[in-house]
């Protein structure tokens, strides 16, 4: 179960590493801290090109370095997103794209939080079930 200062820090990672979008396109800033079992902090970052497909969300970012370290517990991730514009104070509630929900899927039960934040404030937790409820890992088991 997560505690409050855990999710404060997880969106204080998510709004520091905000900062380092590379947005050209959307401008639309977003910075993931995805929290392991072990207590460690991988942050992620939108990185957009020119030809869209090519890019990655700050999501799919974060899990990416994770896994890359032999990660494979987590226990919930944050999200924090808006337009290059709202730097200190963030409009919207930024949850993750379909992609992404069902990269997370792989990774995570249907109970996995999702924090999504627009400060250390005000923030709301969906969980994987809320956000994808009929992923297709439900559907395939790979044994």
């Amino acid at each position: 179960m997560l505690n409050e200062v855990q999710i404060k820090q997880l969106i204080s990672s998510a709004c520091q590493v905000r900062q380092n979008s590379y947005s050209p396109y959307s401008h639309f800033c977003v910075g993931a801290a995805l929290l392991t079992a072990k207590g460690k902090i991988y942050v992620g970052t939108n990185i957009e090109n020119i030809s869209y497909p090519v890019g990655i969300c700050a999501e799919r970012s974060a899990f990416a370095v994770a896994l890359s370290n032999g990660e494979r517990n987590f226990v919930a991730l944050a999200l924090v997103g808006g337009s290059q514009s709202e730097k200190d104070i963030i409009k919207t509630f930024c949850t993750p794209c379909g992609m992404c929900r069902q990269f997370m899927a792989e990774f995570c039960g249907t109970d996995f939080p999702i924090i999504t934040a627009r400060s250390e404030n005000d923030w709301k937790i969906l969980t994987m079930k809320e956000l994808l409820p009929h992923s297709f890992s439900t559907y395939l088991s790979i044994k």
